[in-house]
């Protein structure tokens, strides 16, 4: 028996619980710090509540991502780098390019909601539509948005040339087709004087040789993205 006044002794599932919570709640301090220094070194001074759903963003990926294969990237710091980072490394340059104001915008080829999901949440005004053909990417950016609470975030399961003709100011593609290809299958869905913002790796020259001459490639801008040791770009284009 237990004597008078003598706890109990605490079992070892519970304490064993006890060390997983706390790993748990310092590996998410540690990485919302590390997002915290990528987007600083972006010139992004992230408000807290965005950098909370940016790691719930990234937690949810993680678990999704275990059943569903959504990314081939499994390193949760390389997850960090390779999808957060570089998505947040295109939110100045859009900044700039549209003045800061509101836009409609048409995320092509979306699969996990990059970078649509984190457009949505760095940029309450921007209202973005991720639109992809596999089910199971569209329902998990679905989940995103409800879990994360963001109603300017949208999913739609369709192939984008089946899509009505719209009014999108800016369309972008992180890892779709080629340039060409990109302006076919998207140039009814732009307004006019809209804007695509293509995300390379390198310059494209080729791909950029190849546009029809009613589209015009106004700038190529370099990006870069912290921890990432590879070439990256912005491909601006608009239609002359």
């Amino acid at each position: 028996m237990t004597g008078a006044g003598k706890a109990p002794p605490a079992s070892s599932s519970g304490a064993s619980a006890g060390r997983r919570s706390s790993a748990g709640i310092a590996a998410v301090a540690t990485e919302r710090q590390a997002l915290r220094q990528d987007a600083l070194a972006l010139g992004l001074d992230l408000p807290e509540h965005v950098l909370d759903q940016l790691v719930r963003y990234l937690a949810l990926l993680r678990k999704w991502n275990a059943a569903y294969n959504l990314t081939a990237v499994r390193d949760p710091a390389q997850m960090r780098v390779q999808h957060l980072a570089d998505c947040l490394a295109v939110v100045g340059p859009l900044r700039r390019r549209t003045g800061g104001r509101a836009l409609r915008i048409l995320d092509v080829g979306s699969g996990g909601g990059l970078p649509g999901v984190v457009l949505a949440a760095v940029e309450s005004h921007w209202d973005v539509s991720c639109v992809d053909s596999v089910g199971k990417k569209v329902a998990f950016v679905r989940q995103a948005a409800g879990e994360l609470a963001l109603p300017n975030l949208h999913a739609l399961q369709a192939r984008v040339e089946s899509l009505p003709a719209s009014d999108f100011d800016v369309v972008t593609a992180r890892a779709l087709a080629g340039l060409p290809e990109l302006v076919r299958l998207t140039q009814p869905r732009l307004t006019p004087g809209g804007l695509w913002m293509a995300i390379k790796g390198h310059r494209p020259d080729d791909e950029i040789e190849a546009l029809p001459p009613d589209i015009e490639v106004f700038h190529v801008e370099p990006l870069t993205v912290p921890g990432l040791g590879a070439e990256r770009c912005l491909v601006w284009m608009r239609s002359r």
